[in-house]
């Protein structure tokens, strides 16, 4: 709104003239919207007179058996890859911040070596796995072995996938829990420890549930992050995730494109389930980090008072009269 500029009342003990305002006109966002609507509307257009997109074998293959259960495969290594990730990446953050050089050298060479190569370098590695170890011998070392396990003659595509996704995702999970604990105040470990809490109880009661404002975000996308980042295990090899088994279909039916969007419908369609989780995570962490109520905090407040709730304007709020001040 702007102010058109009038005869001001300069009478002492008199009420201002009203100001008559009127509604600042904006062309040029009216003109950005109109070229963003026509360039959506051709796109869109396009796509669908464009017999390159085969609509018909879309329609057909997005629900598809095939296709259903290759997404529940991904599902499967996004959650048991962060899984693992999250546990090792919080067992990384402890030994980077503990005062042992010897875990902290440990942790920062992990780090080191799984944040400094490509992760689909790592899945291959881990393909070649029964090649290197052709065997696995779990008991006494150099003195009797319990359990022998023949690498080479399981098929464990599945398992080698998740390990080698969540030992990727735990060097970046731990300097997430790290930069979450350490954005905690010194104060409140302080304060706990003056009220006669444990190490494990100052974690527990005090540090975490504050650094949780900080690692939920950043986890929240790591969790997505790693949902697309399944599309790489074909080099394990595994490739009965969504994209493997709709690159296979399309190289029966040589159809690459509708089955590329099948795929992608499918991976939009998990992520948004994934960023309305991360949202209410989001909220419930995020309680008690401002000192304003919620109006529901201020309504519980005023009942447990017995007295009537009364809003006060804020500072948002416009004032009260033309030209006046806020009160």
């Amino acid at each position: 709104m702007e102010k058109v500029p009038g005869d001001v009342s300069t009478a002492t003990g008199s009420d201002p003239e009203p100001i008559k305002a009127i509604p600042l006109r904006r062309p040029g966002r009216w003109i950005a919207a109109i070229v963003v609507g026509s360039l959506l509307a051709l796109f869109v257009n396009g796509a669908r007179t464009n017999e390159a997109y085969r609509w018909d074998i879309y329609i057909r293959y997005l629900f598809d058996a095939r296709i259903s259960a290759a997404a529940w495969n991904t599902i499967q290594l996004t959650i048991l890859s962060m899984a693992i990730a999250i546990v090792l990446g919080v067992l990384l953050a402890v030994m980077r911040l503990s005062p042992n050089p010897v875990l902290k050298a440990s942790s920062w060479g992990y780090l080191w070596i799984f944040r400094g190569t490509p992760v689909y370098v790592q899945l291959v590695f881990w393909g070649l796995f029964p090649s290197i170890y052709k065997q696995l011998d779990l008991g006494i070392p150099f003195v009797h072995q319990f359990v022998h396990i023949d690498l080479q003659g399981i098929n464990a595509a599945f398992l080698f996938a998740v390990i080698g996704l969540g030992l990727n995702e735990a060097a970046y999970m731990a300097e997430i829990v790290r930069a979450g604990v350490n954005s905690v105040a010194e104060g409140q470990t302080e304060a706990s420890v003056a009220l006669g809490m444990t190490w494990s109880q100052t974690m527990r009661r005090t540090v975490l549930p504050q650094a949780m404002r900080v690692i939920i975000p950043p986890t929240g996308n790591e969790l997505i992050s790693m949902l697309k980042t399944t599309s790489l295990v074909t080099a394990v090899p595994y490739s009965l995730e969504l994209y493997g088994r709709a690159r296979d279909i399309s190289g029966a039916n040589f159809q690459p494109i509708p089955l590329l969007m099948v795929a992608a419908t499918w991976y939009l369609a998990i992520t948004s389930l994934l960023m309305i989780g991360q949202f209410y995570l989001e909220r419930y962490y995020s309680k008690g980090a401002t000192r304003k109520l919620t109006a529901r905090q201020l309504q519980a407040l005023a009942d447990a008072q017995g007295k009537p709730l009364v809003i006060e304007p804020g500072p948002e709020t416009l004032p009260d009269t033309p030209g006046g001040e806020r009160k």
